[in-house]
């Protein structure tokens, strides 16, 4: 089966439409799919329900498809490093589904491992648990959480074969490995391609089994979400 593709409008060609649930990996702008955000945001398809940590910074990352107003609905863990995502969510052109960080990456595995649900502290008593279904285990309260299972997943990865075997690079793996297993299609941009057998298969973080498409990003400008410096010392 052929996996590589030429670019990210190409390796997506045929599976966005509006209204679609997308899986995104990444943590702030760390391990962020840039060159496949940027083909969905030319494609113009709108009406996005997206699953991810967060949603990038303005204009960067996922913050991108929130300026073009791509995205109707975020399923997020960390929501406050974004000013346009604030102000559409205050002026009720964004829904946003607070989930607890732990809670998303357990529900985005669950749904790769064909789990509907599963029961949960996390989040008894507040508002997180409005409206879910509270069940008691040895004499604790649990809440019900969903799994997730999207259309499409968009990862990045750092080193793949041509098998889609994958490697992620330290802090880079963060939500990229169970973003990967949770949708029907995964859709991977990785930063260099080697041939089979050229990667240690103890080294694998993600089987090629869930990879169906792949394109290489490189080279990248790997950007910093916040630039903090102090004021050189006198010699």
């Amino acid at each position: 089966m052929k996996k590589l593709y030429p670019d990210a409008a190409s390796a997506l060609e045929g599976l966005l439409f509006d209204g679609m649930t997308m899986c995104a990996g990444g943590f702030g702008l760390c391990g962020i799919p840039e060159r496949l955000i940027d083909a969905i945001r030319d494609s113009g398809v709108k009406g996005l329900t997206i699953a991810s940590n967060n949603a990038g910074i303005d204009n960067e990352g996922l913050g991108k498809l929130l300026r073009t107003r791509q995205v109707a609905k975020m399923i997020s863990s960390y929501v406050g490093e974004n000013k346009e995502f604030e102000r559409q969510y205050l002026a009720g052109e964004l829904e946003v589904e607070f989930c607890p960080q732990g809670t998303l990456a357990e529900r985005c595995r669950a749904g790769g491992a064909g789990i509907p649900g599963f029961y949960t502290k996390t989040g008894v008593g507040t508002l997180v648990a409005e409206g879910k279904e509270h069940k008691e285990f040895d004499g604790e309260t649990y809440i019900l959480e969903r799994g997730i299972y999207a259309d499409v997943a968009i990862i990045k990865g750092w080193k793949a074969d041509e098998s889609g075997n994958l490697i992620f690079r330290k802090t880079a793996r963060n939500f990229n490995q169970p973003m990967a297993t949770a949708a029907k299609i995964c859709v991977a941009e990785v930063e260099e391609v080697v041939p089979v057998g050229s990667l240690d298969p103890d080294a694998i973080h993600l089987p090629g089994i869930y990879v169906k498409r792949m394109i290489v990003g490189a080279p990248y400008d790997k950007k910093i979400e916040f630039v903090t410096t102090r004021e050189r010392e006198a010699a």
